[in-house]
């Protein structure tokens, strides 16, 4: 298991359970709308049957040298604070917000205490623009743009780049954002580009190579690689997973290279 243990805080990760999605929704409606007794008996069972997700965030981080002790109390805080902040309303899963609430929670425990030295005023704009973000995110489903974060905190938007570039530990773009039994979204899957690609696809045949393409696959490209979207807003505008927009987007252009 993870660092090579099977034991994480005097919990056998080996016999971690995992709910289904529709008890989650259960559980997650209780947490909103029951009684207090409801609510804490649903959380305790939300909490245990959402560790092993846990687990898998924490994953990433190893070979840093952090006791996995304490990566797992962290990411245990993050899932709590994912819990009591998400809404069940929205055609969200609970996974798919509780992750990066998950990963935020590590990144500003390791930022904390991280040894690179960045000065209070700068952290603090960052903690704070970081909790703006997830509270746009709980109540709108989405990413907010920096812009929108810089108004919830009432500082210039360039103050909030500054902040969390400089709080932030660098990210390969090959880091696992999402994956399922077939597909694995990477961090460089979900970057617009405004130039590169489409230089590239101002050099090749397009008319002749997009003409053998579906209706989706050329609306998937265009909002990609003509209008600069990140696959994420290309999926909530079309209406289906990220991870498919993902294997039409790869299709596609192997299909395109194979012809021109």
């Amino acid at each position: 298991m993870i660092f090579n243990k099977v034991e994480i805080c005097g919990v056998n990760t080996a016999s971690l359970k995992v709910i289904p999605d529709s008890r989650k929704k259960e559980l997650l409606q209780i947490i909103r709308n029951g009684t207090e007794e409801e609510k804490d008996k649903a959380r305790e069972e939300m909490v245990n049957g959402n560790l092993r997700l846990v687990l898998s965030v924490i994953q990433r981080f190893a070979g840093r040298g952090e006791n996995p002790d304490d990566l797992f109390q962290v990411g245990c805080i993050g899932l709590i604070k994912a819990i009591d902040n998400f809404n069940p309303d929205m055609e969200v899963k609970f996974s798919t917000y509780g992750v990066p609430m998950i990963i935020g929670e590590v990144r500003r425990y390791l930022r904390d205490y991280s040894s690179l030295r960045v000065s209070r005023s700068i952290k603090d704009t960052a903690y704070k623009a970081l909790q703006a973000k997830e509270k746009i995110i709980s109540e709108t489903g989405r990413e907010p743009t920096i812009d929108e974060i810089a108004k919830a905190i009432d500082v210039p938007s360039e103050n909030v780049v500054i902040a969390l570039e400089a709080t932030y530990e660098p990210v390969s773009i090959y880091e696992p954002v999402y994956s399922d039994d077939s597909d694995t979204v990477y961090l460089m899957d979900t970057l617009g580009d405004n130039n590169d690609d489409n230089k590239w696809l101002d050099h090749i045949a397009l008319k002749e190579a997009v003409r053998g393409l579906g209706e989706r696959e050329k609306k998937i490209l265009t909002m990609r690689y003509m209008k600069g979207k990140t696959q994420i807003e290309v999926a909530e505008e079309i209406g289906i997973s990220q991870a498919q927009v993902s294997r039409l987007e790869k299709t596609a252009l192997k299909r395109i290279k194979e012809q021109v």
